[in-house]
């Protein structure tokens, strides 16, 4: 009689299942991937989606109410809300994502230095990111954008520089922890250069947390830009920005109820979408949750 021997599932397969098991277990999780991935969708393929052009004038159709012509409505000018709010999605989000990009990136390189060192350096850095925190993130962008000029690009910059320092400290947490382990100090033994160690061990090892914490931070990033331009400090007219077109259709609320409500739910479920994808995200790679 043979004894089948039993059958091992790859490592990666293992994963997979672990990672679908903990989907399951959170469906809001799954909500937010779909909602994270139509809005990815719509905004990569704005031009082939959208029913006409977002900047297009047509003074005959201005302010009609929801249609089978113009489903959103239209503006002031008779621009299509649908395309603009499209059209929206690649402004908002794009500007988003790089914003939370540039500050993951320049603040997890400068708390990985500064939890490394230590001392002195760690000590100057700190301090200057908590002038930074101990102003109102928003005050902070409106002074910012407003010195460097009310454009697109500056409020990206602008938000950019008043995240930094939330992964400056969670980046330099992790640092300390990390520094402190055999592999660290076997490294310094061997005498590799500490450039070498941060790049190669430090920074690694402490970018999960980071990647979290920028899901998270994507829907207030994104309410930011909207915020920026709703205060006339982001995009300008006529490009379709959320907040932008919010801030012109706010003049329009009681009569044309269609004019700011559209925009305000794409942010909505923008944000909602990022929110869910970063609560499930900090749950599928939360070292605490994977057993």
């Amino acid at each position: 009689m043979q004894v089948e021997k039993p059958v091992f599932e790859p490592v990666s397969v293992q994963r997979k299942s672990l990672l679908w098991y903990k989907l399951q277990k959170n469906p809001m999780t799954l909500v937010g991937i779909l909602l994270v991935t139509a809005l990815t969708v719509i905004a990569i393929f704005a031009p082939c989606i959208a029913p006409s052009d977002p900047v297009k004038i047509n003074i005959l159709d201005r302010l009609e109410a929801p249609s089978v012509k113009h489903p959103f409505g239209t503006d002031e000018v008779g621009r299509d809300i649908l395309t603009r709010v499209i059209y929206g999605a690649r402004l908002s989000l794009g500007v988003g994502i790089t914003a939370v990009v540039i500050a993951g990136l320049i603040g997890s390189s400068i708390g990985a230095v500064s939890g490394y060192w230590g001392g002195t350096v760690d000590q100057i850095i700190m301090r200057i990111m908590d002038i930074i925190l101990s102003f109102p993130t928003l005050v902070l962008a409106m002074t910012l954008a407003a010195t460097l000029g009310p454009n697109l690009i500056n409020a990206m910059l602008a938000i950019a520089v008043v995240k930094i320092p939330v992964y400056v400290r969670l980046a330099r947490s992790e640092a300390l922890s990390v520094r402190e382990r055999l592999y660290v100090k076997a490294a310094k033994t061997f005498g590799l250069p500490d450039w070498y160690i941060i790049i190669r061990h430090i920074i690694p090892n402490t970018i999960t947390p980071v990647i979290i914490q920028t899901t998270l931070d994507l829907g207030d990033v994104i309410l930011l830009v909207a915020t920026l331009g709703f205060l006339g400090l982001g995009a300008q007219p006529p490009q379709p920005e959320w907040g932008t077109m919010i801030s012109t259709g706010f003049k329009h609320m009681i009569d044309q109820w269609w004019y700011p409500t559209f925009p305000g739910l794409a942010i909505f479920l923008a944000v909602v979408g990022f929110n869910l994808l970063g609560d499930g995200l900090r749950d599928i790679l939360d070292p605490k949750s994977a057993r």
